[in-house]
């Protein structure tokens, strides 16, 4: 015997609600691109300023990244590309990642490597400048 179709009174909103989130995945992806974006110029720039001291003495080096210019430059160059990175392994956690707690402590070790990368770079070009 063949069971009669039951009517769904349910709204669909009511059937989507709970299997994701839908209140940032925009916002992640903007941010996303837009570290991208900046990572293509000021790559380009780290690239060329490395390449423009080969064979340059430490102390010239080391003027040149106590540069205000350059300074700046490069912990832009720091902090774009640890938050792109953080980023993007988000991505990959919440993707391929299907354990909670797995997931989780993922989750939090990308933040603190990611952070704390960060922050040592940015400390560095900073002491640099500072004369430190």
């Amino acid at each position: 015997m063949i069971k009669p179709h039951k009517p769904q009174l349910r709204n669909p909103l009511k059937n989507a609600r709970g299997l994701g989130s839908a209140k940032d995945g925009t916002g992640h992806f903007i941010v996303q691109r837009v570290t991208a974006i900046a990572l293509i110029f000021l790559s380009i720039y780290a690239v060329g300023l490395i390449v423009s001291l080969i064979g340059a003495d430490y102390a010239a080096v080391r003027a040149t990244v106590a540069h205000p210019c350059h300074a700046i430059l490069l912990t832009a160059f720091s902090v774009a590309m640890f938050w792109h990175a953080k980023l993007g392994m988000q991505v990959i956690i919440e993707d391929y990642v299907h354990t909670p707690f797995t997931a989780a402590t993922l989750h939090l070790l990308n933040i603190f490597v990611c952070a704390l990368a960060a922050i040592a770079s940015v400390l560095a070009v900073v002491r640099i400048a500072l004369g430190a």
